[in-house]
């Protein structure tokens, strides 16, 4: 009689995407999964949860990309010499420019008839 079982599943088995192997009267078998299905809720949770992600990466890459726009356009201006902003109107310029960068939504120029402070 045997002392080991006459089904074992190997400690290590060999590396493989969706399977395993197992040792079968001294006969190595393996396994594979060829159909993984979940249920209706966890896919469309699952699915949420990657399509939220993929969000926060794209809004970061936006956000980086706007910052870098907004950091050239202020050096520019100034190492030209095109308009000399105060601190004030500096960030009155960032804001803008990161609104209108970063929205999903197009932009509408608005008009300014009288002056920046009056």
């Amino acid at each position: 009689m045997r002392d080991q079982p006459l089904i074992n599943v190997i400690e290590r088995p060999a590396r493989t995407t969706s399977g395993f192997t197992m040792l079968f009267i001294g006969i190595a078998m393996e396994a594979r999964l060829t159909h993984l299905a979940y249920a209706p809720e966890i896919a469309q949770a699952m699915l949420r949860r990657q399509q939220a992600q993929a969000v926060v990466v794209a809004r970061r890459l936006i956000v980086e990309a706007a910052v870098g726009m907004v950091d050239h356009a202020l050096r520019e201006l100034s190492d030209q010499g095109i308009v000399q902003l105060d601190e004030e109107r500096k960030a009155a310029m960032v804001n803008n420019l990161m609104v209108v960068l970063t929205s999903e939504q197009s932009s509408a120029p608005v008009l300014n008839t009288g002056t920046l402070y009056g």
